[in-house]
């Protein structure tokens, strides 16, 4: 996948790898989703946490980046934080040693505490390359937030992924977290920032990526 001339890989996982810069992007981990549902009397299973983290850890070891860039929303809630578990806390320790972990504050998550570790801030730039949570339509930027999903229609049935939405120029990148919901890429939110429908979706397969025109989608 092409952005504003710089090749990235579209992991299945849904993170991007920058070979070149050895970095990798992950988007909307909303880590301690399932404990804020809790504590609104919603229950659901309390290991979305775990599970995120489980799949981090994956592709952590699948491309050992030299940096890592969470782009908001990494946090379910401005409290998430709190009640993350020591073994959870550890896991995130283990995984920015000895390497450079950037957070990108995000609408759920504005205020980062340091205790985690990693640099806090809003946004990062490396050559044409924007990252920030939000996306703004901006050529060269890469933003999450949106959670795009496709549904698209296979072999006489429908099907529903997370999916990566790119035009060549920006991309807003599909939710990472266990229990994130999507936003379908037909939403005029997404008309918005591409200003056509003529951008593709990159969509999470079981063993690859379907590149398929959004428009193609419903």
């Amino acid at each position: 996948m092409a952005v504003a001339g710089v090749t990235l890989f579209a992991d299945l996982s849904g993170a991007l790898f920058w070979e070149e810069q050895r970095l990798l992007v992950v988007s909307d981990l909303h880590l301690e989703k399932g404990s804020s549902f809790a504590r609104r009397g919603v229950l659901l299973p309390p290991y979305d946490t775990l599970a995120t983290l489980g799949r981090l850890g994956a592709v952590i070891a699948r491309h050992n980046p030299r940096t890592v860039i969470a782009l908001g929303d990494s946090f379910h809630d401005r409290t998430a934080h709190g009640r993350l578990s020591a073994p959870n806390r550890d896991i995130i320790a283990a995984f920015q040693l000895r390497r450079d972990w950037i957070w990108i504050s995000g609408n759920h998550d504005p205020a980062i505490p340091s205790d985690l570790g990693g640099v806090v801030t809003q946004e990062v730039s490396i050559g044409p390359i924007a990252f920030r949570h939000e996306p703004s339509g901006a050529s060269g930027e890469i933003a999450g937030h949106l959670h795009p999903k496709a549904r698209v229609s296979t072999r006489g049935r429908s099907m529903e992924r997370r999916c990566f939405a790119c035009d060549g120029e920006r991309a807003v990148m599909p939710a990472f977290g266990a229990y994130a919901g999507g936003l379908s890429i037909r939403d005029a939110a997404f008309a918005k920032i591409f200003g056509t429908p003529g951008f593709m979706a990159h969509v999470l397969g079981d063993h690859r990526l379907h590149t398929i025109a959004a428009s193609r989608c419903y």
